[in-house]
């Protein structure tokens, strides 16, 4: 049988948190899994909201649209969007990675750059979509040599994975003016940044005025539904909309309509923002305390964030993967997440802070 190599390799990540759980087993010790990429300090609690879904209703039993349930998009449309776009322009996906894949997959363009600090699905799917993964620094980088992005993707992350750390809008609305003549995409993946912003955030509302700019989001991070696999993409060309929506068909006949009527209800139910809100507060707050310790405990790598304060789920430390091992501490090796030569990887990795403020403090305390 002939196989067609795409040369993408599964997660390494994943197989971090089996050998960890192997070894918690074996050992009868505790480990505290900061190499996963979900948030851990609290699940928004859905007591509230699951009664008025009606199981036995044709909306839960029959397909759903391919595009994703008008309810859903409308209320996208209004949460993110404040109103000011089309519910045409928005595609409810099965999460921010197959959104990401779709993307890829009808974008026309040989060369997708993203920060030389990106997540590791990048690389992965652009493979298997066949385009080059390139990288910039820094988005000055961008800025003062716009037209080495002609013809090509920039992803922007932000809050950024793996680091944590957060542009200034002004920059980012900076580099969009700045390459917005170019014949440059822009891929807006910023599944963090709702966790701590609510729907006054005017940033969606502001990247409706560039044409070049596709948003993929996820409601993974933002509102805890990882496990729904339920996110949405949103373009202004109806060229490329019409073969997304292809794809996008033909990739599953449309998306677990429990997962659209579920966060539906959570984004336009008093119950439902009460969930979400409650879920946000806690878990940014535990955030917040968390990298405080960090800090305190000089183990953030400060000299990733330029006197700033991380923003995220995840941060940059000091440690090593072996290091926090030794303290029954998860993570992930910084050499995951950049192919960089000028900085020595091996002394850091990447952790997720999104853990119970107590039992963060209690591993950190080994330190």
């Amino acid at each position: 049988m002939k196989t067609n190599k795409s040369t993408a390799k599964f997660s390494a990540i994943v197989k971090i948190s089996e050998d960890l759980k192997k070894l918690s087993k074996k050992t009868g010790e505790e480990f505290l899994f900061l190499n996963r990429g979900i948030n851990q300090v609290v699940n928004i609690n859905l007591t509230e909201i699951i009664p008025m879904i009606d199981f036995n209703s044709p909306s839960i039993q029959y397909y759903a649209h391919s595009k994703g349930m008008l309810s859903l998009r409308k209320a996208i449309n209004s949460e993110f969007f404040q109103n000011k776009t089309s519910d045409e322009n928005i595609y409810i996906t099965s999460g921010g990675m197959s959104s990401l894949f779709l993307v890829f997959q009808t974008l026309d363009v040989k060369k997708v750059y993203s920060h030389s600090f990106y997540w590791g699905a990048y690389s992965n799917i652009l493979k298997i979509s066949n385009k080059e993964h390139k990288f910039y620094n820094y988005f000055d980088d961008i800025i003062s040599e716009p037209e080495k992005y002609n013809n090509s993707a920039v992803i922007i992350c932000d809050p950024n994975n793996p680091s944590g750390r957060k542009t200034d809008d002004k920059k980012l609305f900076e580099v969009l003016d700045t390459i917005k003549n170019q014949n440059t995409t822009i891929i807006w993946d910023g599944p963090y940044r709702r966790l701590f912003y609510d729907n006054n955030d005017s940033l969606y509302k502001k990247l409706l005025n560039y044409e070049n700019v596709i948003i993929t989001e996820s409601f993974s991070k933002s509102i805890g539904l990882s496990g729904q696999r339920i996110g949405f993409m949103h373009s202004k060309n109806n060229d490329f909309n019409e073969e997304f929506a292809i794809r996008l068909l033909y990739s599953g006949n449309g998306i677990n309509a429990f997962a659209q009527i579920l966060t539906e209800k959570i984004l336009t139910t008093k119950e439902g923002k009460k969930a979400a809100n409650d879920f946000k507060k806690k878990t940014s707050n535990d955030i917040s305390e968390n990298i405080k310790i960090l800090k305190d405990k000089k183990i953030l790598a400060e000299e990733f964030y330029a006197n700033q304060t991380p923003f995220g789920i995840f941060v940059i430390v000091n440690k090593s993967f072996k290091e926090l091992k030794s303290k029954k501490i998860g993570s992930v090796p910084l050499n995951f997440f950049t192919k960089r030569k000028d900085i020595d990887v091996e002394k850091y990795a990447r952790i997720c802070v999104s853990v119970p403020k107590e039992k963060f403090l209690k591993f950190f305390s080994k330190f």
